[in-house]
C-alpha cells in the first residue's frame, strides 16, 4: 500500500502544500492548498459579495443613525455589519472558508459540495486559520465601530 504525506510549505495569501509520494501521478491528485479552502470561483465570489453587502450595510447604518441624531453609543451597532464585511473580504482574500474549517470539511467542487477532512493535523491547522480570520474580523469591526462612535 502506497502512502503520501503532506506538509505545509509556504503560508502567504494562500496556503500551499508539498506532497511526497512514491507514485507521482497520484501525488498530483492529492495536492491541495488546505482543507478549508474553497477554490471554485463562485465560492470566492459569494464571500466577496458578502463583504460588499456588509460594507454597504455598515455605511447605511452609520448614515441612518447620524441622520436620526441618536447618541454616539448607538453607532457601536456598526460592529455587526462591519464584522460581516470583514469576514467576507478576508475569506475571499485567503480563499478560505471559516465555516468549512469549523465543521472540519473542505470543498474543491461545485458550491455546496464538501467532504470531511480525514487528517487530524490538517483539521487543527484549518481551525486555527478559521479562528485567525474570525479574530481579524472582530478586530477590524471593532475599529470601525469605535471610529464611527468617536467621530460621530
Amino acid at each position: 500500500m502506497r502512502r503520501w504525506y503532506s506538509t505545509v510549505a509556504i503560508v502567504t495569501t494562500r496556503i500551499s502544500a508539498i506532497s511526497r509520494l512514491r507514485l507521482p501521478a497520484a501525488a498530483r491528485s492529492a495536492i491541495r492548498r488546505s482543507d478549508g479552502v474553497s477554490a471554485p470561483a463562485p465560492e470566492v465570489s459569494r464571500r466577496r459579495a458578502l463583504g460588499w453587502l456588509g460594507l454597504l450595510a455598515t455605511a447605511a447604518l452609520i448614515g441612518l443613525l447620524r441622520w436620526r441624531g441618536v447618541s454616539r453609543g448607538w453607532e457601536l451597532l456598526a460592529f455587526v455589519p462591519a464584522f460581516l464585511s470583514a469576514c467576507g473580504f478576508l475569506q475571499a482574500h485567503f480563499h478560505f472558508c471559516s465555516g468549512y474549517a469549523a465543521r472540519g470539511v473542505y470543498n474543491f467542487g461545485a458550491p455546496g459540495q464538501s467532504r470531511a477532512v480525514s487528517d487530524d493535523a490538517s483539521r487543527r491547522m484549518d481551525r486555527r486559520q478559521g479562528n485567525r480570520i474570525m479574530l481579524y474580523s472582530v478586530l477590524l469591526a471593532g475599529v470601525v465601530a469605535a471610529l464611527a462612535a468617536l467621530l460621530g
